[in-house]
C-alpha cells in the first residue's frame, strides 16, 4: 500500500502571515493537528514554506520569553518550522512511518511537481490497522509500560514542559494511583490562548504560572484493557480522536498504547 492510497486530499492550509489564533481555530474547526503553511508569491503561486502543530503553539505560547503577548501578535511564521520534510504519493507505507519515527514528527505533506497534493498523519495509518495481523495482536503485546505521568495539582506550565522535554504529545493524570484524566498539547495550547485574552498583560505571566493540570485536563477518559486486541485499540482512538489510550487491567493503569505504537509496527511488520 502507498501514501495515495490513505492520504488525505482535501488539505488544509495557512498562510504564513495569519496569527496563531487562526490557526489554531483551523485546526479545531476540521478537527486536525498541524497545517502547512503557505506563502503565495507574485505569481499568485502557493509555496510550502513551513509546517505548524499544535504542540508548536503550546510551546511557544508557554515561553516566558512570550509572556505579555496576545495570540494576535504571534504570526504563524515565528512559529512553524520552516523547510519541512515532504514526500511523494508512491512511497510504501514503511518507509513514511519510518520517516517519521526517525523524525519525531506525526504529519507529512504530499507534494507533486512542487503542489501540495495530500497530508497524511499517524492517525491516517490507524485506518489501515484492521483485519489481519492486528485482530491477532493484544495490546498488552504493544503498549508502553514506562509511562510519564503528571498530578491534577500540578502546574500547566510544569505539563507543558514534561511534554516537551519527552517529546510526548500526551500526559495521563494519576492521583493516589488511579487515573483522573488526560491532558495534551493541544489542551495547553487552548488553555493559553483563552486564557491570554481575558487576563490583562501586567497578570499573564504570573496567573500563567498558577494555571493547574485539573484545571484544563479531560475527564473520564476511555480506556482499554490489556487483552483486547489492537484492531480495537485503533477503532477507539479513531473514534474518540486520541493519539493516545490509556491500558488498565483490575489494579489500575498499567500502560498507554499510542499511535507511535503503530507506527513502529508497521515497520516492523514491513520489514518481515
Amino acid at each position: 500500500m502507498h501514501v495515495k492510497d490513505i492520504m488525505a486530499k482535501d488539505v488544509v492550509v495557512v498562510d504564513k502571515d495569519q496569527n496563531i489564533h487562526d490557526a489554531l481555530k483551523l485546526m479545531k474547526k476540521h478537527k486536525i493537528s498541524r497545517l502547512p503553511v503557505i506563502n503565495t508569491n507574485q505569481n499568485h503561486q502557493k509555496e510550502l514554506v513551513g509546517i505548524i502543530t499544535e504542540k508548536d503553539i503550546a510551546l511557544r505560547l508557554g515561553s516566558s520569553k512570550y509572556g505579555n503577548l496576545a495570540p494576535s501578535h504571534f504570526h504563524v511564521s515565528t512559529v512553524m518550522t520552516p523547510q519541512p520534510i515532504t514526500l511523494d504519493g508512491n512511497q510504501t507505507l514503511g518507509t513514511v512511518a519510518e520517516t517519521m519515527l526517525e523524525n519525531g514528527i506525526g504529519g507529512l505533506t504530499v507534494m507533486d511537481s512542487g503542489k501540495i497534493i495530500g497530508m497524511i498523519t499517524k492517525s491516517d495509518f490507524l485506518d489501515t490497522c484492521q483485519g489481519r495481523p492486528f485482530t491477532d495482536i493484544t495490546v498488552k503485546e504493544r503498549m508502553n509500560t514506562d509511562i510519564t505521568t503528571i498530578g491534577p495539582q500540578d502546574r500547566l506550565v510544569h505539563a507543558r514542559r514534561i511534554i516537551i522535554d519527552n517529546g510526548i504529545g500526551r500526559l495521563p493524570v494519576m492521583e493516589n494511583g488511579e487515573l483522573q484524566g488526560m491532558i495534551t498539547a493541544k489542551d495547553i495550547a487552548l488553555a493559553m490562548m483563552s486564557f491570554r485574552k481575558v487576563v490583562p498583560d501586567k497578570y499573564k505571566p504570573a496567573r500563567i504560572r498558577n494555571l493547574l493540570v485539573e484545571d484544563v485536563m479531560v475527564q473520564n477518559v476511555k480506556t482499554i484493557t490489556e487483552e483486547e486486541v489492537i484492531s480495537q485499540a485503533a477503532l477507539i482512538m479513531l473514534d474518540e480522536k486520541f493519539s493516545g489510550l490509556p491500558v488498565t487491567d483490575d489494579e489500575g493503569m498499567t500502560g498507554i498504547i499510542t499511535k507511535t505504537d503503530f507506527l513502529k509496527l508497521i515497520v516492523e511488520l514491513e520489514k518481515i
